[in-house]
């Protein structure tokens, strides 16, 4: 039996574990995958909330923002909400 002629006891000695020295970087590189993919999937969930926001948003409410915003004057505003109302 191999592990009892070892003078460190049991087993093959204290060698480097995992993959010879490099299961560190291995470990890192799994946890940075993992990270990457949850931040994936919360990003996505995020965005297909916004984009169902800005679906359900009406004609009203986006004349009002453009107004907000001064892409148009108070007249053609006026003259939009008017059609908008008819």
């Amino acid at each position: 039996m191999m592990w009892f002629n070892h003078p460190g006891g049991f087993g093959y000695g204290y060698g480097y574990g995992m993959m010879g020295g490099f299961g560190w970087i291995f470990m890192i590189l799994i946890i940075v995958v993992v990270f990457v993919l949850l931040f994936g999937v919360f990003r996505q969930f995020v965005d297909d909330r916004r984009d169902r926001r800005m679906l359900t948003r009406g004609a009203r409410d986006i004349l009002d923002e453009r107004y907000a915003r001064g892409e148009i004057d108070a007249d053609e505003y006026k003259r939009k909400r008017a059609d908008l109302d008819a």
